[in-house]
Protein backbone atom coordinates (compact mmCIF):
# COMPACT_ATOMS: atom_id res chain seq x y z
CA UNK A 1 0.00 0.00 0.00
CA UNK A 2 1.49 3.29 -0.95
CA UNK A 3 2.27 5.80 1.88
CA UNK A 4 -0.11 8.67 1.78
CA UNK A 5 2.38 11.79 2.10
CA UNK A 6 1.00 14.32 4.18
CA UNK A 7 1.10 17.80 2.64
CA UNK A 8 3.75 20.24 4.13
CA UNK A 9 1.98 22.60 7.17
CA UNK A 10 1.70 26.00 5.75
CA UNK A 11 0.77 29.06 8.13
CA UNK A 12 -0.99 31.77 6.95
CA UNK A 13 -0.61 35.32 9.28
CA UNK A 14 -2.66 38.25 8.52
CA UNK A 15 -1.52 41.14 10.54
CA UNK A 16 -3.83 43.52 10.80
CA UNK A 17 -3.67 46.30 14.00
CA UNK A 18 -6.37 48.60 15.49
CA UNK A 19 -4.25 51.81 15.32
CA UNK A 20 -4.34 53.09 11.87
CA UNK A 21 -3.24 56.89 12.05
CA UNK A 22 -3.79 57.86 7.88
CA UNK A 23 -7.48 56.09 7.64
CA UNK A 24 -8.85 55.22 11.59
CA UNK A 25 -10.19 52.18 11.23
CA UNK A 26 -8.56 50.86 8.05
CA UNK A 27 -8.70 47.24 8.75
CA UNK A 28 -12.58 47.22 9.37
CA UNK A 29 -13.24 49.49 7.03
CA UNK A 30 -16.38 48.14 4.42
CA UNK A 31 -14.91 47.64 0.54
CA UNK A 32 -17.77 46.30 -1.20
CA UNK A 33 -20.20 45.04 1.36
CA UNK A 34 -17.43 43.54 3.65
CA UNK A 35 -14.70 44.68 6.05
CA UNK A 36 -11.07 45.33 4.64
CA UNK A 37 -9.65 42.78 6.62
CA UNK A 38 -11.97 39.68 5.00
CA UNK A 39 -10.47 40.26 1.65
CA UNK A 40 -7.25 38.31 3.31
CA UNK A 41 -9.39 36.29 5.36
CA UNK A 42 -10.83 35.17 2.23
CA UNK A 43 -7.73 34.73 -0.20
CA UNK A 44 -6.24 32.72 2.46
CA UNK A 45 -8.75 29.93 2.80
CA UNK A 46 -9.09 29.60 -0.74
CA UNK A 47 -5.75 28.50 -0.80
CA UNK A 48 -5.73 24.66 -1.25
CA UNK A 49 -1.87 24.97 0.35
CA UNK A 50 -2.63 26.99 3.04
CA UNK A 51 -3.37 24.83 6.17
CA UNK A 52 -4.22 27.30 8.70
CA UNK A 53 -5.10 30.96 9.17
CA UNK A 54 -4.60 32.99 11.73
CA UNK A 55 -4.94 36.81 12.59
CA UNK A 56 -2.07 39.07 14.71
CA UNK A 57 -4.01 41.91 15.76
CA UNK A 58 -3.87 43.73 19.13
CA UNK A 59 -7.46 44.58 18.79
CA UNK A 60 -10.74 42.43 19.96
CA UNK A 61 -13.30 43.89 16.99
CA UNK A 62 -10.56 43.34 14.81
CA UNK A 63 -10.45 39.87 16.06
CA UNK A 64 -14.65 38.97 16.13
CA UNK A 65 -14.58 40.14 12.76
CA UNK A 66 -11.81 38.06 11.17
CA UNK A 67 -12.94 34.99 13.34
CA UNK A 68 -16.51 35.41 12.29
CA UNK A 69 -15.12 35.30 8.07
CA UNK A 70 -13.10 32.06 9.47
CA UNK A 71 -9.71 32.85 10.39
CA UNK A 72 -8.34 31.83 14.28
CA UNK A 73 -7.43 33.73 16.78
CA UNK A 74 -4.94 32.07 19.29
CA UNK A 75 -3.78 35.34 20.62
CA UNK A 76 -4.30 38.93 20.99
CA UNK A 77 -0.65 40.79 20.18
CA UNK A 78 1.07 42.68 22.84
CA UNK A 79 0.33 46.33 22.98
CA UNK A 80 4.42 46.87 21.85
CA UNK A 81 4.07 44.59 18.58
CA UNK A 82 1.07 47.44 17.85
CA UNK A 83 3.04 50.91 17.57
CA UNK A 84 2.95 53.02 15.04
CA UNK A 85 6.47 52.23 14.37
CA UNK A 86 6.18 48.36 15.22
CA UNK A 87 8.18 46.25 12.68
CA UNK A 88 6.89 43.23 10.77
CA UNK A 89 9.68 40.93 12.07
CA UNK A 90 8.91 40.75 15.77
CA UNK A 91 4.84 40.40 15.74
CA UNK A 92 6.08 36.91 13.41
CA UNK A 93 8.27 35.90 15.89
CA UNK A 94 5.87 36.32 18.40
CA UNK A 95 3.42 34.55 16.64
CA UNK A 96 5.49 31.40 15.91
CA UNK A 97 6.89 31.45 19.47
CA UNK A 98 3.14 31.17 20.99
CA UNK A 99 2.21 28.78 18.82
CA UNK A 100 5.41 26.40 19.36
CA UNK A 101 5.13 26.87 23.34
CA UNK A 102 1.59 26.62 23.97
CA UNK A 103 0.53 24.04 20.94
CA UNK A 104 3.91 22.49 19.65
CA UNK A 105 2.48 23.71 16.46
CA UNK A 106 5.77 24.62 13.61
CA UNK A 107 5.14 25.52 10.11
CA UNK A 108 7.25 24.50 7.54
CA UNK A 109 6.73 27.58 5.92
CA UNK A 110 4.88 31.08 7.08
CA UNK A 111 2.38 33.02 3.94
CA UNK A 112 2.46 36.60 5.15
CA UNK A 113 -0.80 38.57 3.95
CA UNK A 114 -1.18 42.45 4.90
CA UNK A 115 -5.30 43.68 4.55
CA UNK A 116 -4.07 46.79 3.07
CA UNK A 117 -3.41 44.90 0.09
CA UNK A 118 -6.93 43.14 -0.40
CA UNK A 119 -6.85 42.36 -4.67
CA UNK A 120 -5.08 39.05 -4.86
CA UNK A 121 -5.28 37.33 -7.79
CA UNK A 122 -7.12 33.97 -7.44
CA UNK A 123 -4.42 31.17 -7.48
CA UNK A 124 -1.19 33.77 -7.03
CA UNK A 125 -0.99 32.55 -2.99
CA UNK A 126 -0.84 28.55 -4.27
CA UNK A 127 1.33 29.67 -7.06
CA UNK A 128 3.83 31.57 -4.46
CA UNK A 129 3.91 28.74 -2.27
CA UNK A 130 4.92 26.24 -5.07
CA UNK A 131 7.65 28.03 -6.05
CA UNK A 132 9.04 28.36 -2.46
CA UNK A 133 8.60 24.17 -2.11
CA UNK A 134 10.23 23.66 -4.81
CA UNK A 135 13.15 25.41 -4.53
CA UNK A 136 14.87 24.46 -1.64
CA UNK A 137 17.60 26.94 -1.63
CA UNK A 138 14.39 29.78 -1.58
CA UNK A 139 14.41 31.33 1.62
CA UNK A 140 11.48 33.79 0.36
CA UNK A 141 8.95 33.93 -2.31
CA UNK A 142 7.85 37.94 -2.43
CA UNK A 143 4.81 40.03 -4.59
CA UNK A 144 6.30 42.20 -7.18
CA UNK A 145 4.91 44.13 -10.01
CA UNK A 146 6.97 46.24 -12.89
CA UNK A 147 7.41 50.15 -11.63
CA UNK A 148 5.98 52.62 -13.84
CA UNK A 149 9.75 54.37 -13.20
CA UNK A 150 12.51 52.55 -13.29
CA UNK A 151 15.09 53.22 -9.93
CA UNK A 152 18.15 53.80 -12.44
CA UNK A 153 16.48 57.01 -13.25
CA UNK A 154 16.26 58.21 -9.99
CA UNK A 155 18.10 60.59 -7.97
CA UNK A 156 18.61 61.93 -4.57
CA UNK A 157 20.04 64.57 -2.77
CA UNK A 158 23.69 64.75 -2.57
CA UNK A 159 26.15 67.16 -0.79
CA UNK A 160 26.45 70.80 -1.81
CA UNK A 161 23.18 71.01 -3.58
CA UNK A 162 24.05 68.81 -6.22
CA UNK A 163 21.95 65.25 -7.03
CA UNK A 164 23.66 61.90 -6.79
CA UNK A 165 22.07 58.75 -8.54
CA UNK A 166 20.01 56.79 -6.11
CA UNK A 167 21.14 53.77 -7.46
CA UNK A 168 25.31 52.91 -7.43
CA UNK A 169 25.95 51.20 -10.99
CA UNK A 170 29.08 50.29 -13.26
CA UNK A 171 26.51 51.60 -16.13
CA UNK A 172 27.77 55.02 -17.89
CA UNK A 173 25.03 57.56 -17.28
CA UNK A 174 22.54 54.67 -16.74
CA UNK A 175 20.13 57.73 -16.11
CA UNK A 176 19.82 58.59 -19.86
CA UNK A 177 19.78 55.30 -21.27
CA UNK A 178 16.54 54.17 -22.88
CA UNK A 179 14.61 51.95 -20.50
CA UNK A 180 14.86 48.76 -22.50
CA UNK A 181 18.67 48.87 -21.88
CA UNK A 182 18.35 49.18 -17.92
CA UNK A 183 18.37 46.11 -15.77
CA UNK A 184 14.63 44.97 -14.76
CA UNK A 185 13.35 46.55 -11.36
CA UNK A 186 10.99 45.17 -9.40
CA UNK A 187 8.51 46.81 -6.79
CA UNK A 188 7.60 44.66 -4.05
CA UNK A 189 3.64 45.04 -4.00
CA UNK A 190 2.56 43.73 -0.49
CA UNK A 191 0.37 41.10 -1.89
CA UNK A 192 1.89 38.01 -0.58
CA UNK A 193 5.34 36.38 0.98
CA UNK A 194 6.23 33.43 1.50
CA UNK A 195 8.47 33.11 3.77
CA UNK A 196 10.27 29.81 5.23
CA UNK A 197 10.14 28.83 8.60
CA UNK A 198 14.16 28.50 9.04
CA UNK A 199 14.42 32.21 7.40
CA UNK A 200 12.48 33.75 10.37
CA UNK A 201 13.91 31.50 13.33
CA UNK A 202 17.50 31.04 12.13
CA UNK A 203 18.14 33.87 9.63
CA UNK A 204 16.14 35.89 11.90
CA UNK A 205 14.73 37.87 8.94
CA UNK A 206 11.20 38.23 7.04
CA UNK A 207 13.45 37.68 3.39
CA UNK A 208 16.34 35.86 4.01
CA UNK A 209 19.05 35.98 1.43
CA UNK A 210 17.73 33.62 -1.66
CA UNK A 211 14.55 35.54 -2.73
CA UNK A 212 12.37 34.57 -5.68
CA UNK A 213 9.64 37.13 -7.23
CA UNK A 214 5.99 36.01 -8.01
CA UNK A 215 4.96 38.47 -10.60
CA UNK A 216 1.47 40.82 -10.13
CA UNK A 217 -0.48 42.33 -12.30
CA UNK A 218 -0.61 45.76 -12.12
CA UNK A 219 -4.50 45.88 -12.13
CA UNK A 220 -4.34 44.68 -8.49
CA UNK A 221 -1.38 46.79 -7.42
CA UNK A 222 -3.93 49.11 -4.86
CA UNK A 223 -2.38 49.81 -1.11
CA UNK A 224 -5.30 50.83 0.70
CA UNK A 225 -4.08 54.23 2.50
CA UNK A 226 -6.85 56.69 2.16
CA UNK A 227 -10.46 56.57 1.27
CA UNK A 228 -9.69 57.23 -2.24
CA UNK A 229 -7.85 54.05 -1.94
CA UNK A 230 -10.50 52.37 -0.65
CA UNK A 231 -12.82 53.28 -2.96
CA UNK A 232 -10.73 52.88 -6.11
CA UNK A 233 -10.44 49.09 -5.23
CA UNK A 234 -14.32 49.14 -4.59
CA UNK A 235 -14.77 50.11 -8.29
CA UNK A 236 -12.28 47.46 -9.65
CA UNK A 237 -14.05 44.84 -7.77
CA UNK A 238 -17.82 45.92 -8.77
CA UNK A 239 -17.16 46.22 -12.32
CA UNK A 240 -15.66 42.88 -12.28
CA UNK A 241 -11.94 43.98 -13.55
CA UNK A 242 -10.25 41.94 -11.18
CA UNK A 243 -10.75 38.20 -10.30
CA UNK A 244 -10.24 37.62 -6.88
CA UNK A 245 -11.86 35.57 -4.15
CA UNK A 246 -14.54 37.30 -2.49
CA UNK A 247 -15.21 37.08 1.15
CA UNK A 248 -18.14 34.92 2.09
CA UNK A 249 -20.91 36.04 4.96
CA UNK A 250 -19.96 34.70 7.86
CA UNK A 251 -22.25 31.47 9.18
CA UNK A 252 -25.29 33.07 11.09
CA UNK A 253 -25.14 36.18 9.96
CA UNK A 254 -28.54 38.28 8.63
CA UNK A 255 -27.26 36.98 5.05
CA UNK A 256 -27.74 33.26 6.15
CA UNK A 257 -31.10 33.82 7.07
CA UNK A 258 -32.32 35.36 4.36
CA UNK A 259 -34.84 35.41 2.63
CA UNK A 260 -36.50 33.74 5.30
CA UNK A 261 -39.95 35.82 6.45
CA UNK A 262 -39.75 38.16 3.06
CA UNK A 263 -42.49 39.99 3.14
CA UNK A 264 -41.57 43.10 0.93
CA UNK A 265 -39.25 43.31 -2.04
CA UNK A 266 -38.99 47.32 -2.83
CA UNK A 267 -36.32 48.76 -5.09
CA UNK A 268 -34.96 52.03 -6.20
CA UNK A 269 -35.74 52.36 -10.06
CA UNK A 270 -32.82 54.77 -11.53
CA UNK A 271 -29.24 52.88 -11.26
CA UNK A 272 -31.13 49.96 -9.98
CA UNK A 273 -33.63 48.78 -12.91
CA UNK A 274 -31.63 50.92 -15.32
CA UNK A 275 -27.82 51.24 -15.90
CA UNK A 276 -28.56 54.43 -14.66
CA UNK A 277 -27.85 56.50 -18.06
CA UNK A 278 -30.75 58.64 -19.50
CA UNK A 279 -30.92 59.22 -23.23
CA UNK A 280 -32.41 62.68 -23.88
CA UNK A 281 -33.71 64.20 -26.79
CA UNK A 282 -34.33 67.23 -28.38
CA UNK A 283 -37.76 67.86 -27.12
CA UNK A 284 -36.48 67.59 -23.82
CA UNK A 285 -38.07 63.84 -23.69
CA UNK A 286 -35.97 60.99 -21.71
CA UNK A 287 -35.40 57.27 -21.89
CA UNK A 288 -33.77 54.89 -19.97
CA UNK A 289 -32.23 51.65 -20.67
CA UNK A 290 -33.63 48.78 -18.58
CA UNK A 291 -33.32 45.00 -18.86
CA UNK A 292 -35.69 42.56 -20.15
CA UNK A 293 -34.51 39.76 -17.97
CA UNK A 294 -35.56 41.57 -14.87
CA UNK A 295 -39.23 41.80 -15.80
CA UNK A 296 -39.01 38.04 -16.01
CA UNK A 297 -37.45 37.67 -12.82
CA UNK A 298 -40.19 39.99 -11.36
CA UNK A 299 -43.13 38.45 -12.76
CA UNK A 300 -41.88 34.92 -11.69
CA UNK A 301 -41.76 36.68 -8.34
CA UNK A 302 -45.25 37.88 -8.74
CA UNK A 303 -46.34 34.29 -9.21
CA UNK A 304 -44.78 33.11 -6.05
CA UNK A 305 -46.86 36.16 -4.22
CA UNK A 306 -44.49 38.52 -3.51
CA UNK A 307 -45.37 41.77 -3.54
CA UNK A 308 -42.98 44.08 -5.42
CA UNK A 309 -42.67 48.02 -4.88
CA UNK A 310 -40.41 50.71 -6.93
CA UNK A 311 -39.80 53.65 -4.97
CA UNK A 312 -38.67 56.43 -6.50
CA UNK A 313 -37.27 60.09 -6.44
CA UNK A 314 -37.22 60.33 -10.08
CA UNK A 315 -40.64 62.40 -11.31
CA UNK A 316 -40.44 61.33 -15.17
CA UNK A 317 -43.57 59.38 -16.49
CA UNK A 318 -41.03 57.08 -17.51
CA UNK A 319 -40.94 55.37 -13.99
CA UNK A 320 -44.49 54.47 -13.87
CA UNK A 321 -44.72 53.34 -17.46
CA UNK A 322 -42.10 50.85 -16.99
CA UNK A 323 -43.70 49.65 -13.51
CA UNK A 324 -47.07 49.31 -14.96
CA UNK A 325 -45.74 46.88 -18.10
CA UNK A 326 -44.26 44.98 -15.32
CA UNK A 327 -47.44 45.18 -12.95
CA UNK A 328 -45.86 46.12 -9.98
CA UNK A 329 -46.40 49.14 -8.01
CA UNK A 330 -44.56 52.46 -7.79
CA UNK A 331 -44.21 55.87 -6.11
CA UNK A 332 -42.48 58.10 -7.53
CA UNK A 333 -41.12 61.96 -6.96
CA UNK A 334 -40.66 61.03 -3.24
CA UNK A 335 -38.49 63.54 -1.37
CA UNK A 336 -37.55 61.26 1.84
CA UNK A 337 -37.85 57.82 0.64
CA UNK A 338 -37.06 56.00 4.00
CA UNK A 339 -40.43 57.65 5.27
CA UNK A 340 -42.15 56.26 2.64
CA UNK A 341 -40.60 53.11 3.30
CA UNK A 342 -42.20 53.27 6.80
CA UNK A 343 -45.30 54.62 5.69
CA UNK A 344 -45.67 51.70 3.16
CA UNK A 345 -44.81 48.71 5.37
CA UNK A 346 -47.57 49.91 7.71
CA UNK A 347 -49.88 50.25 5.25
CA UNK A 348 -49.13 46.56 3.88
CA UNK A 349 -48.96 45.57 7.46
CA UNK A 350 -45.45 43.69 6.83
CA UNK A 351 -42.57 44.65 9.63
CA UNK A 352 -40.06 46.49 8.18
CA UNK A 353 -37.52 43.51 9.03
CA UNK A 354 -39.38 41.49 6.78
CA UNK A 355 -38.88 44.27 3.85
CA UNK A 356 -35.90 44.13 1.12
CA UNK A 357 -34.48 47.16 -0.03
CA UNK A 358 -32.33 47.26 -3.22
CA UNK A 359 -30.48 50.65 -3.74
CA UNK A 360 -27.41 51.99 -5.10
CA UNK A 361 -26.81 55.32 -4.36
CA UNK A 362 -26.60 57.74 -0.97
CA UNK A 363 -30.49 58.61 -1.19
CA UNK A 364 -30.95 54.92 -0.63
CA UNK A 365 -28.96 54.62 2.47
CA UNK A 366 -31.98 55.46 4.95
CA UNK A 367 -34.30 52.62 3.28
CA UNK A 368 -31.23 50.16 3.11
CA UNK A 369 -30.73 51.11 6.82
CA UNK A 370 -34.55 50.76 7.93
CA UNK A 371 -34.90 47.51 5.80
CA UNK A 372 -34.75 44.19 7.54
CA UNK A 373 -32.24 43.50 4.83
CA UNK A 374 -30.15 45.41 2.27
CA UNK A 375 -28.98 44.54 -1.23
CA UNK A 376 -26.92 46.95 -3.38
CA UNK A 377 -26.35 46.52 -6.95
CA UNK A 378 -22.49 45.71 -7.87
CA UNK A 379 -21.98 49.54 -9.37
CA UNK A 380 -23.74 51.61 -6.33
CA UNK A 381 -21.95 53.95 -4.81
CA UNK A 382 -19.00 53.09 -1.73
CA UNK A 383 -21.59 54.67 0.92
CA UNK A 384 -24.31 52.47 0.02
CA UNK A 385 -22.26 49.23 -0.65
CA UNK A 386 -21.33 50.23 2.97
CA UNK A 387 -24.67 49.62 4.10
CA UNK A 388 -25.72 46.36 1.86
CA UNK A 389 -26.24 42.46 3.73
CA UNK A 390 -25.86 41.66 0.07
CA UNK A 391 -23.88 42.88 -3.03
CA UNK A 392 -25.26 41.75 -6.67
CA UNK A 393 -22.61 40.80 -8.91
CA UNK A 394 -24.29 42.70 -11.54
CA UNK A 395 -24.68 46.13 -12.39
CA UNK A 396 -28.15 48.22 -12.26
CA UNK A 397 -29.84 47.41 -15.48
CA UNK A 398 -27.62 45.08 -16.37
CA UNK A 399 -29.43 42.04 -15.11
CA UNK A 400 -28.78 42.97 -11.07
CA UNK A 401 -32.73 42.73 -10.40
CA UNK A 402 -32.72 39.12 -12.36
CA UNK A 403 -29.88 38.16 -9.95
CA UNK A 404 -31.49 39.01 -7.01
CA UNK A 405 -35.06 37.47 -8.23
CA UNK A 406 -33.01 34.12 -9.11
CA UNK A 407 -31.25 34.04 -5.72
CA UNK A 408 -34.85 35.06 -3.81
CA UNK A 409 -36.58 31.84 -5.84
CA UNK A 410 -33.57 29.44 -4.88
CA UNK A 411 -34.08 29.89 -1.05
CA UNK A 412 -37.67 29.63 -1.55
CA UNK A 413 -37.07 26.30 -3.61
CA UNK A 414 -34.91 25.07 -1.07
CA UNK A 415 -37.46 25.91 1.27
CA UNK A 416 -40.28 24.25 -0.09
CA UNK A 417 -37.90 21.06 -0.81
CA UNK A 418 -36.84 20.74 2.69
CA UNK A 419 -40.63 21.49 4.26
Amino acid sequence: MDRVVKPPEVLAIIQARGGSKGLVGKNLRPLHGHPLVAYSVASAKAASRITRVIISTDDAQIAECARSYGAEVPFLRPAELAEDDALDFPLFVHALEWLDKNEGYRPKAVVQLRPTTPLRPRGMIDEAIGILLDDPQADCIRGVTTPKQNPFKMWKDGPDGYMLPLVPTDLVEQYNMPRQRLPRAHWQTGHVDVIRTETITELRSLTGNKVRPIMIDPAYCVDIDTMTDLEDAGRLIAAQMVDIDIPQRPPGSHADIWPAGLGLLVLDFDGVMTDNRVLVREDGREAVFCNRGDGMGLSFLRQRGIPVVVLSTETNPVVAARCLKLKIDCQQGLEDKASALAALAAARGVPLSQVTYVGNDVNDIGCMQAAGYAVAVADAHPAALAEADLVLKNSGGNGAVRELCDIILSHLFAKDTHA
